[in-house]
């Protein structure tokens, strides 16, 4: 199934889509229906009213996870563009629902940043609770996969070791704009899937999820190892080489560029970037 999230008529709707409709699911969002036992056969059998899909307006897939998890430096080609060792175990930062917008949104460039980054990104959506899951149990709390753009403020990154200024901006962070669960996708909850991202019409991301160092089952067991999961949590599996910070010279969003997003069989953002506006 691929699910989203719309906005309609002043609020937000679960959806399925089903052909060239989207059914709504009696949910105001993907993470409500997901907070539901049986999600699965709920989504599978709902058939409420049937919006279309040309100029369906996407909200955030989960417009307001409990937590959304990043994990750096998980693609060998990234590691070694920005000079750094293989990992021995994922790198982690967080982002915040406030972060978080719809798949064809604008992506607002801060004023206080002159290295405005790009980075294609494999997320896991959870679909049940996990707390230390491991093997089979960490696979069944695999809901299914969605793209996000993991918009990055280089030099707020770098200002210290921790990372999270740099990724936490408002308004920043594309997803979505389906879930797709694992049965529709080759490697079901590992997935292999082509990714790209391009600005302006140029390739600058270009690989597959098969190069991921800690696949999505690694990292929901390891995650959930020092914090309890929630249905509707993300997962944000990191990215490949092609970022515009480790490019010579450097290359960086400054506004009115848009920004493509993609991954095979999930679906595709797609950004205007626009300077944010003063109060």
């Amino acid at each position: 199934m691929k699910l989203a999230t719309i906005r309609t008529g002043g609020t937000t709707r679960a959806v399925r889509l089903d052909g060239e409709g989207l059914v709504d699911l009696g949910f105001p969002d993907v993470g409500a229906l997901l907070g539901q036992n049986g999600w699965q056969e709920l989504a599978a059998s709902a058939a409420g009213t049937t919006y279309p899909v040309e100029g369906a307006d996407f909200a955030p897939v989960v417009p307001a996870p409990s937590k959304v998890v990043c994990v750096g430096l998980n693609y060998r080609n990234h590691i070694q563009e920005m000079g750094r060792d293989l990992p021995e175990h994922p790198t982690l930062f967080a982002k915040f629902a406030d972060c978080l917008i719809g798949a064809h949104d604008d992506i607002v460039r801060p004023d206080e940043t002159g290295k405005f980054d790009w980075e294609v990104e494999l997320a896991v959506v959870v679909g049940s609770p996990a707390r230390r899951a491991r093997g089979a149990e960490a696979e069944a709390a695999i809901a299914g996969f969605t793209v996000l753009n993991d918009i990055t403020c280089r030099d707020w990154q770098f200002r210290t070791r921790e990372w999270l200024q740099g990724k936490m901006w408002d308004s920043s962070t594309p997803v979505g704009p389906y879930l797709v669960t694992p049965d529709e996708l080759p490697g079901g909850v590992r997935p292999a899937l082509d990714v790209k991202l391009l600005v302006d019409g140029e390739v600058m991301q270009s690989d597959s999820t098969g190069d991921l160092l800690f696949d999505p089952v690694d990292l929901v067991e390891y995650v959930s190892t020092i914090v309890r999961l929630n249905p509707g949590d993300i997962i944000a599996t990191g990215t490949p080489g092609g970022v515009g910070h480790a490019r010579r010279p450097e290359r960086y969003l400054l506004g009115g560029e848009t920004v493509v997003t993609e991954i095979q069989g999930i679906g595709r953002l797609e950004n205007r970037v626009v300077k944010e506006k003063s109060d």
